[in-house]
């Protein structure tokens, strides 16, 4: 039996219909471009009916700028982003009536890349960005300084600031 080449390109070229069906299943078996979500990470659980102790927003219609303070005694308050927390955090005498003295166990907020829990404390924030939270211009919180940088240098963010550089002045040039 004699080939022709035009037997061979047809053996060796696979149909359309083959070729999407592996392009399909590659792109959904292949690692997403953003940053996989791990299950365990720590999250903050916010109810429908929760609202933010400074501003009284509903929190949880906002997950990715949740925020938190857990007290000893078991009692939380939320907060729909680091704004708040930190308006409630350092005006106590307005915003945390009863709570003056109360011991608190965490101070929590979600970090932008990742949306997973990380404390206040720890986190570093880019100011002056082009990223607004629920409440218009926002203290944008990360896990590293290197995710900080890369956020500042692609949202235009101001400047980079640790927990204790934030003061009221710095959340009034927010508002």
């Amino acid at each position: 039996m004699t080939r022709r080449r035009s037997d061979f390109a047809i053996l060796a070229a696979p149909s359309l219909p083959l070729i999407l069906l592996l392009a399909l299943l590659l792109a959904l078996l292949a690692p997403s471009g953003g940053a996989a979500e791990d299950p365990q990470a720590p999250r903050i659980e916010a109810g429908a009916k929760d609202v933010c102790a400074v501003c009284g927003m509903f929190v949880a219609r906002h997950p990715e700028w949740l925020a938190q303070v857990v007290y000893a005694d078991g009692s939380e308050a939320f907060f729909d982003g680091p704004k708040c927390l930190f308006n409630y955090l350092l005006s106590p005498e307005k915003h945390a009536a009863g709570k003056q003295g109360v011991a608190r166990d965490a101070v929590l907020v979600t970090s932008y890349y990742g949306g997973e829990a990380i404390p206040a404390e720890d986190a570093i924030y880019v100011v002056g960005s082009d990223v607004a939270g629920p409440m218009g211009p926002e203290l944008v919180p990360h896990r590293t300084l290197a995710d900080a940088e890369e956020f500042a240098r692609d949202h235009r963010g101001d400047r980079i600031v640790r927990f204790d550089d934030v003061t009221l002045e710095l959340l009034g040039k927010l508002e």
